[in-house]
């Protein structure tokens, strides 16, 4: 499996605390049939100002650490970023790194705030598409104008943004609303990637493969592929052959 959506970077996020944590992170990965992660540490501005080159040195750290301990799972890094005006400057400033690239188009993990959907949000992806950019909205079942208004995940959708569900939330452990979300996207074909948005080794570990089962139980084994498998991989191959 491909997990396109984890904190495993030590020291700079939320995420793993320091390296120990975040090689403890890719054990439990390794042993949940994870071959391939990509870094996706907070880019908030005013709260984790985490810069492109930062990143790209600290993710070469860890793969050395990975090699070294004998962990058997490939690394790349992008960031999740959170919607704000002031991101303006910086996709003009191309500082910001992107998901992955698929023809040609460069994909963006763009955060929602967890409480609503800030109001022009619509004009902000609309913005970004015509800079080539396509929106990936991370957890949309973990936001709470979401799970009031379902009418925010067709509208999200019709301007042109792909989904990532949190494989925990499909287990329910975000709440039964949050699961019922999950679902309800799934049956109607709206995710294109299921991820594990690991933080921590005890909250939340980067575990696929419980939703997996779930999902291949929903709408089949294929359908399962493409989401844990197939989705992720075609995202992010232009980072793992860099």
């Amino acid at each position: 499996m491909i997990d396109i959506h984890s904190h495993i970077l030590p020291g700079i996020d939320d995420g793993a605390k320091d390296l120990s944590e975040s090689l403890a992170l890719l054990n439990i990965a390794q042993n949940d049939g994870i071959t391939h992660m990509v870094a996706t540490p907070h880019i908030h501005i005013g709260r984790f100002n985490n810069s492109v080159t930062q990143l790209y040195n600290d993710i070469s750290t860890l793969k050395a650490q990975v090699l070294a301990n004998n962990i058997n799972i490939k690394l790349a890094v992008a960031a999740e970023i959170r919607l704000d005006v002031e991101l303006m400057s910086l996709v003009l400033g191309n500082k910001l790194p992107f998901i992955g690239t698929l023809d040609s188009v460069n994909y963006l993990l763009l955060e929602l705030p967890h409480s609503h959907v800030p109001q022009g949000y619509d004009k902000f992806i609309n913005w970004l598409a015509k800079k080539n950019i396509k929106v990936v909205i991370p957890h949309p079942e973990r936001n709470r104008d979401i799970q009031s208004n379902p009418f925010y995940i067709n509208h999200l959708k019709q301007l042109g943004c792909d989904f990532q569900l949190t494989a925990s939330s499909i287990e329910g452990s975000w709440g039964e609303i949050a699961r019922r979300i999950s679902i309800d996207m799934l049956e109607k074909g709206l995710v294109t990637y299921v991820a594990s948005d690991a933080h921590s080794v005890k909250r939340r570990p980067p575990i696929l493969s419980n939703a997996k089962k779930i999902v291949t139980n929903l709408i089949g084994e294929n359908k399962a592929y493409d989401l844990f498998f197939t989705n992720p991989m075609l995202l992010t191959e232009s980072l793992f052959n860099e």
